[in-house]
């Protein structure tokens, strides 16, 4: 659980997204999915960590199952989010469960929840979450 504090400790110093397993620290400031993403295609494994993220709707949700991220605290969440935590034995924590993720203008939903909104496999949501980065 220490990691899991720390990294929360961490996203409210700034960052938006962090994995923590004892001295081993992991950060960002990039917003959305795209860090995941970038882990992933640099093959970063963080099976065994802690995560803490600002707003995790479905897609980070399974990109997280593919990091291997073990606890994930976040300010807000998806209850699809939650779904998907459950279904892949992941710990999670939040402030607020949201019916669905919002785009940042505010006036419709995130981009990549609609992407992935009938998927339900990690891999085929890297495809789409990748398909939609490439069209914004």
């Amino acid at each position: 659980m220490n990691d899991l504090i720390k990294a929360k400790e961490l996203l409210k110093e700034g960052y938006t997204c962090v994995f923590c397993k004892g001295k081993d620290i992991t950060t960002t400031t990039e917003r959305g999915v795209l860090p995941l993403v970038k882990w992933i295609d640099e093959g970063k494994c963080f099976k065994g960590y802690s995560a803490a993220d600002k707003v995790v709707g479905k897609a980070a949700a399974l990109l997280y199952v593919i990091l291997g991220a073990q606890k994930i605290y976040t300010s807000v969440i998806s209850k699809k989010a939650t779904d998907v935590f459950e279904k892949y034995g992941i710990e999670y924590w939040y402030d607020t469960l949201a019916d669905a993720i919002i785009n940042r203008k505010g006036d419709g939903f995130c981009p990549m929840e609609t992407a992935v909104g009938n998927i339900e496999t990690p891999d085929e949501a890297l495809t789409a979450i990748k398909n939609k980065l490439k069209e914004m």
